[in-house]
């Protein structure tokens, strides 16, 4: 007897447990030319080239032809010539050539201190008769269109921001990102591409992001390389600078929309279905404590905004941030913002200590803008101790990654609590997950609402309610998908009833 209880075979030969043969073609001979392929496995075609004809095409499958361009769009891609931006072209590009001269003449005749407490159509007003001298001087003439652009170049340059102004009144544009004084790229529709602006130098560019971080009294050099800031609209500001940045100051501008964001509106945009944009109303009337997962850029922010338009005028909301972003729509908000350590280290603000200090100022509602750390348990505590409709955002690619962050999240704090307690916390005091996501078309959808049920064992058990399934895209390249509901029974119903939501979210999520 073998080891593996049986008999050895024969004469001491190995047992057959089968032996390789060689696939063969329908009509192939052991000789001669090798065969294409075998009969499972058919023969792959040629590479389909320009002058593949429309009867070669028409022979092969769907599938196939498929393959084909996609392997074409690689090779497309491969094959590109990505130019740099060349900067400002025609008109723009004399008016700021113009600009360079004009400039250092008129800051000779002007007081910058007493430009500042002007408007900008004062401060214009005011320029005006002085750059017709300084034009005269030059020797320049221009017709009025140039003037007046002049004009607004230089207002923008003493009171504004620069370059930067006409990508921020442009109301498409979502995100600006300046990577150095000599490429800036925009955020349009969904779409990346390159903007036609470029700064004088590396010294002008530093100048405009110590501008917008002096606003909000934070500074940025090279002892701290590193600022968070926002605009006078609300709008996020980053800023990186020398050493850390090889090719310059960079700056990063998350813009929001000057009109308030509803969930009809995400709805109407194709952001989510009907059914599921009522399940999260009845969440942000009925006090879900609802956490808001996706990654950089997906919508978290503006789908919190719009959440937050369901929040009972009677309440009192605390929004706590690194950076303020959040604009609720409630008349009885107070938003709180941390504070970095000054230059010896010393006097930061945490998001931790906001949460405990905002417990003790009556809030119903604690929500807060993105949560890294241990700040996370805080959280918790607060949607465990009568601040249910508590809300977050956090960064993860699913529900259950987002389950599994939170967890980490607080085992990296000082809090020396079981792991089996915090996934029970956890399991507690969240109600539902929603999971917003950037599609690589640029369009953002609501890809999955999941409920947070309870613990079985040591697993946090949830249940999904929605999830977005793709289908195709279509030959401009827009993503097809369905949004479905998974006809669960929502977990949820009990706290929805007290409301009075209860029907409505069956009818919902059936």
């Amino acid at each position: 007897m073998s080891a593996f209880g049986r008999k050895p075979g024969t004469g001491g030969a190995r047992p057959a447990f089968g032996v390789a043969k060689p696939m063969h073609s329908g009509g192939g001979s052991s000789g001669g030319t090798a065969p294409a392929g075998g009969d499972q496995f058919p023969p792959i075609p040629e590479e389909l080239t320009e002058e593949t004809s429309d009867t070669a095409l028409s022979e092969l499958s769907p599938q196939q032809v498929k393959n084909a361009d996609a392997m074409a769009r690689l090779q497309d891609r491969m094959n590109s010539d990505h130019s740099d931006n060349d900067g400002p072209q025609g008109f723009e590009a004399s008016v700021h050539k113009i600009k360079e001269q004009v400039l250092p003449r008129l800051l000779e005749r002007v007081d910058p201190e007493a430009a500042a407490t002007l408007s900008k159509d004062e401060l214009a007003e005011e320029f005006r008769p002085i750059i017709m001298e300084v034009l005269a001087e030059l020797k320049l003439t221009l017709n009025r269109r140039e003037q007046f652009a002049l004009e607004k170049v230089l207002v923008d340059e003493l009171l504004g921001l620069g370059p930067l102004e006409d990508l921020l009144n442009d109301p498409d544009i979502t995100d600006i990102m300046v990577n150095g004084p000599l490429q800036t790229y925009i955020e349009k529709k969904g779409k990346l591409q390159i903007a036609p602006i470029q700064f004088r130098d590396e010294e002008h560019l530093f100048q405009i992001a110590q501008r917008i971080v002096n606003k909000v009294g934070r500074r940025v050099d090279q002892t701290t390389p590193l600022a968070d800031a926002r605009l006078p609209d609300g709008s996020r500001v980053n800023v990186i600078v020398p050493p850390l940045s090889l090719r310059g100051t960079a700056i990063s501008i998350r813009k929001f929309s000057a009109k308030p964001i509803t969930l009809d509106n995400l709805a109407g945009w194709g952001a989510m279905n009907q059914k599921m944009c009522t399940a999260l109303k009845i969440a942000g009337a009925c006090r879900f404590n609802v956490v808001i997962s996706g990654g950089t850029g997906s919508g978290k922010t503006t789908m919190l905004n719009a959440l937050s338009k369901m929040i009972d005028p009677g309440e009192r909301v605390l929004t706590i941030e690194d950076a303020a972003e959040l604009r609720l729509q409630q008349p009885h908000w107070l938003p709180l913002e941390t504070r970095p350590a000054n230059l010896e280290g010393q006097g930061a603000i945490t998001i931790g200590d906001l949460v405990k200090n905002a417990l003790r100022m009556r809030p119903d509602r604690i929500i807060l803008g993105e949560i890294r750390g241990a700040e996370c348990f805080d959280l918790l505590a607060a949607m465990n101790t009568g601040h249910d409709g508590s809300m977050c955002t956090l960064h993860s690619n699913s529900p259950r990654e987002c389950l599994g962050r939170m967890e980490n999240m607080i085992l990296m704090g000082d809090i020396k609590i079981p792991k089996e307690a915090i996934s029970k916390q956890i399991a507690d005091s969240v109600d539902l997950i929603v999971q917003v996501k950037r599609l690589r078309d640029g369009s953002r959808r609501v890809t999955n609402i999941t409920e947070v049920i309870g613990m079985e064992g040591d697993v946090i058990v949830t249940q999904e309610l929605f999830k977005f399934e793709y289908i195709s895209e279509d030959a401009d390249g827009k993503i097809i998908g369905e949004y479905r509901s998974l006809g669960l029974r929502p977990y949820t119903l009990e706290k929805a009833r007290s409301f009075g939501f209860d029907q409505a979210l069956l009818e919902a999520c059936l």
